[in-house]
């Protein structure tokens, strides 16, 4: 499994995760954050191996496809980087850095 894919999924994950049901919550973290294999997940749930590559596939298009509607992970980052050339341009400002830096904090609590 690729690295690039492996964080995508997992960053969608953390932004849409409420939006799954329970078992494709239950099946992408496993398979992602937590590195089982397809096998692992199917003896878990007591199901077929090919279940499980099926729902996982379905999920990770469901989590594209909301990344591709609401834009929250990509918002997030272009707000990061915004955040940060601020706190780089004007860093003797002490009550503008410490305004940027709780934006900052409210986007981390979020996710």
């Amino acid at each position: 499994m690729e690295i690039e894919k492996t964080n995508r999924m997992n960053t969608l994950f953390e932004f849409y995760a409420t939006l799954l049901t329970d078992k494709q919550m239950n099946y992408i973290e496993l398979y992602y954050a937590d590195d089982y294999s397809l096998a692992e997940i199917a003896e878990e749930f007591n199901i077929s191996r090919q279940a499980v590559y099926d729902n996982i596939k379905r999920t990770e298009k469901v989590l594209e496809s909301y990344e591709e509607k609401l834009h929250l992970f990509s918002n997030y980052v272009v707000r990061n980087q915004l955040l940060e050339e601020l706190m780089k341009k004007y860093p003797s400002d002490q009550y503008l850095i410490s305004k940027l830096q709780e934006i900052q904090q409210i986007d981390e609590e979020e996710f």
